[in-house]
Formats: C-alpha cells, structure tokens, sequence
C-alpha cells in the first residue's frame, strides 16, 4: 500500500528534450543590483562622497565657520594650491616625506627579501617561531610600539643610554636632535613593515620551482650566483607589488611622527599628512588642508605610475 502511495505522489517525469527555463538577463541584473546594493551605498556615504567634497572644498576657504554652513564657503579657485608651493612648512613636510620613502622604502624590501630567503632556505628549527617573530609588529599598536621604542631611544634611562653608559659615553638624545630624528623613524617604520614585506616575498619565494634551483646547482652556480641570476628575477612581479605599497604606506607616513616626536624638531619630522591633520583639525583650515591631500594624492599616482611602468617592464 505505501510503495502504491509513493508511486501516486512522485510527478511525472519532464518531457523528454524540455530544457529548464534559466532567469533572463534582466533579473540577473537585477539580483546583483540587489546584492550589491548595500556595498554601493557604504561606498557612495563613506567614500565618493567625501572625496567629491574634498575636491570641491580644496578651492574655497572653508574654515570653522562653514562647518554648520558649508555653503557660505567663499570659492577661491587655485589659490590654495597656489599657496601650497610658496608655503615653506609644506616644502619642507614634503622634503621630509620624500626622505623617509627614499631611504626607507629601499631598507624595506631589501631586509625584507634577505629575511624570507633566511627564513626560506636558512632556517631549518623553530621557522614558524622566526617568521611569527618578525611579523609580530605589523599587527602591534602605534602605541605599544611608541611604549617601546621611546624606552629603547631615551637619552637618560633608555637601552641605547645603557649600552653607551658600559663604555663610558652618553647616549644622544636622537629623538631631540634634527638630524637624528627622521632616521630614528625610518628604523622604527622599517622595523615595523618589514614583516609584511617579509611574507610576500617568503609566498613569492615558495613559487620559484626547485627544479630550476636544482639545475643551476648542477652548472656549478654558487649561491650568490643562484640568488642574483634565478631568485630575484623570478621574484620581479613580488618585488613590483611590494615596492609599490610599501611606497604608498611611507608617502602617506602619519603615525610615527605623530606618536613619537609631533613632527619636531624644528619640523624636522613633520611630514605631509602631519602638516595635512595639523592645518585641517588644530587650525581648521580645512579648504588649505584639502588643497594638501590633493597634492599628496597627485604626488602618489605619479609615483605609482612611475613605478609600474619601470618596474612592470622588467617583470617581462
């Protein structure tokens, strides 16, 4: 009786050659508009809108008062910009920022690289250990990291002023002094970015095929050989994309200057998104402020651009 049953409530098979109708194509627009939406929205708030509003507010005088009233800002054309260039704190800011990418950057990824290789083929023991070690401080707080090495730095008290006291010296006040302080940043920056370079370059390395290793052992290439001939080129495309970002993050460099020396000595650390946050949110000059994050943004497509055309052509 049951097996009767199942058979009268099974339905008929479909005719034989009947395909399945699919969604048309305007209802798969239509899902994904739906499922996009949110995304979109966010993005338009948080993000296009913003940024279309600091466009516009770069060419006017927008200050403290147009806050509650944003459409009495007086519009001022180039003028802002205009005054960016005659502005002796901004061309320094932007001095000091492009020495912190000069000479930071390239530490960056050549620690980087020489870390992942060691760690890559060098290191046999405890290589998870080493490689959660020098990433640690990617994922440390400015602050923490400010904690530390303004202990490691102090002139009276600190593990430097230790050291120099065992053989009888005193330590310098490196934070204190203008020519010391922007290459004490750089370390702490290097220090803290290099693990990220790190484990780009430990993937990239981990893709090279140990066949082509294998056989420029056999033709008697020593390791030197090796690493300059077979790893670094096979690594271009890593080295392209890790330049580039680390570029990126060290042009828009806010956090160690901040936490550490609020851009002193003399501005001798004062960056360009240091100067931007000063004029835009302690003096509230916020059209002059926008006028300096477009130039920064310019600063940084131009750079990129520069990078990947360079770069990009020998990843060929």
């Amino acid at each position: 009786m049951s097996t009767t049953t199942e058979k009268a409530a099974t339905p008929p098979p479909a005719p034989a050659g009947r395909r399945v109708r699919k969604p048309s194509m305007g209802v798969q627009n239509a899902a994904g508009w739906l499922f996009s939406t949110p995304f979109l929205v966010l993005f338009t708030v948080f993000m296009a809108f913003p940024i279309l509003a600091t466009l516009v507010m770069s060419f006017t005088d927008f200050g403290l008062r147009n806050v509650t009233r944003p459409w009495e800002a007086d519009f001022i054309g180039f003028e802002n910009y205009v005054k960016l260039f005659g502005d002796e704190k901004f061309l320094k800011s932007l001095f000091n920022t492009g020495y912190f990418v000069v000479v930071g950057v390239p530490l960056t990824i050549a620690i980087g690289l020489l870390t992942a290789v060691l760690l890559n083929n060098g290191i046999d023991r405890a290589r998870t250990f080493f490689r959660v070690g020098f990433y640690a401080p990617v994922v440390t707080t400015i602050v923490a990291v400010a904690v530390v090495w303004r202990f490691v730095l102090d002139p009276s008290d600190g593990l430097i002023a230790g050291l120099f006291s065992e053989v009888g010296w005193s330590a310098p006040d490196v934070l204190g002094s203008e020519k010391l302080a922007m290459p004490s940043l750089i370390v702490m920056a290097v220090w803290r970015n290099v693990g990220t370079v790190m484990v780009l370059f430990i993937a990239g390395l981990q893709a090279v095929p140990t066949e082509v290793r294998e056989a420029a052992k056999l033709d008697g290439a020593n390791v030197w050989q090796e690493f300059r001939g077979i790893t670094v080129p096979l690594l271009r495309p890593t080295i392209l994309y890790a330049t580039v970002i680390t570029t990126i993050g060290y042009l828009n460099v806010f956090e160690e200057p901040f936490v550490m020396t609020q851009g002193g000595p003399s501005d001798s650390t004062l960056t360009v998104s240091l100067n931007m946050y000063r004029e835009g949110f302690n003096f509230f000059h916020m059209g002059y402020a926008s006028a300096m994050a477009y130039v920064l943004f310019v600063v940084i497509m131009g750079i990129t651009v520069l990078q990947l055309r360079l770069l990009k052509d020998n990843t060929k």
